[in-house]
């Protein structure tokens, strides 16, 4: 399979590396110091549980100048980019490619398939902590690493034996991936982790640590999880899982001192997906009848800050 991953940051970074290190035929799709770095040194992934990750050489390009047509096109940028994605997509995407949004928030893939008639787009989501520590590395010290994908209900799934294919190549990688049936759980299963923890880290300017011991913060990330998860039912989603129970387990599994991506983009000073990680369940919210007191008051605080 032809594989192109678009945004090497953290997740793109770390699917791409992967793959391309068991072998598959990867494109980088970057831009600036990171390109360079990667055209001219390889790319190298710095983890704690199975060593350094390098690929050199590796497949680098700005996303202009990628002109094959992959079998699959992962979207790893972030939700303010997912335009950028589109064009892209518009323009490289063949009948047969899959287009695999692996975007922190939820309903990515519906967003992009109403702008791409013809296409075929996926959702997805990811469990991973990466991100990109100098131009051609990126760091993962966690070794979580699981993706989710899969067709949305009444989808066309003309495609999914290649989607099949897609899991057993994915795994040979060392990348633990499902092919899932019911891919709007899974992924509002992972959004129950990944919006709570950005929320509240960021209302509160706190690390993984603070999440780990009994206090306000704890509190507010739990009463986020079970807003989410108020949501979901009412969206018609039958969780297989207590996401509080799992959402609390995963995160006291967590070294200290880790940020999320959106703390990290606001403390730089550019754009974030606070929009599409808080201000959506508010949205969602009234469109469910749903209370969510809890991201009401994020969203305020964001909002009176220019984050939205």
């Amino acid at each position: 399979m032809k594989l192109a991953i678009f945004g090497i940051g953290g997740t793109g970074g770390v699917i791409g590396g992967y793959l391309a290190n068991a072998g598959n035929d990867v494109a980088f799709l970057a831009r600036g110091e990171h390109l360079t770095a990667m055209q001219e040194n390889g790319l190298t992934i710095h983890t704690k549980h199975r060593g350094d990750i390098h690929v050199e050489p590796c497949k680098a390009m700005h996303a202009e100048d990628y002109a094959e047509t992959p079998d699959v096109l992962f979207v790893c940028v972030k939700y303010y980019g997912i335009d950028a994605a589109i064009a892209l997509a518009q323009r490289v995407a063949g009948p047969d490619t899959l287009v695999i949004p692996i975007l922190n928030v939820f309903g990515t893939g519906a967003v992009m398939q109403e702008k791409l008639p013809g296409k075929t787009v996926l959702d997805g989501c990811i469990y991973v902590f990466a991100k990109r520590s100098a131009p051609g590395v990126i760091e993962q010290p966690q070794e979580i690493l699981r993706v989710f994908y899969g067709f949305r209900p009444e989808q066309d799934d003309r495609l999914a034996p290649k989607a099949a294919k897609l899991e057993k190549i994915l795994r040979a990688a060392d990348i633990h991936a499902h092919f899932t049936e019911d891919i709007q759980r899974d992924a509002l299963t992972k959004f129950s982790f990944v919006s709570p923890m950005g929320a509240a880290g960021l209302y509160y300017g706190v690390t993984s640590d603070a999440f780990q011991k009994d206090g306000e913060v704890r509190e507010t990330f739990v009463g986020l999880i079970r807003e989410v998860e108020a949501l979901g039912h009412a969206m018609g989603v039958t969780f297989d899982r207590d996401l509080v129970a799992a959402d609390l387990k995963l995160m006291d599994g967590f070294a200290p001192g880790l940020t999320t991506s959106m703390q990290r983009d606001v403390a730089g000073g550019g754009p974030s997906e606070f929009s599409g990680l808080v201000s959506r369940i508010v949205v969602l919210g009234k469109k469910y009848h749903v209370p969510t007191p809890l991201y009401q008051r994020i969203h305020d605080w964001g909002k009176a800050r220019g984050l939205v």
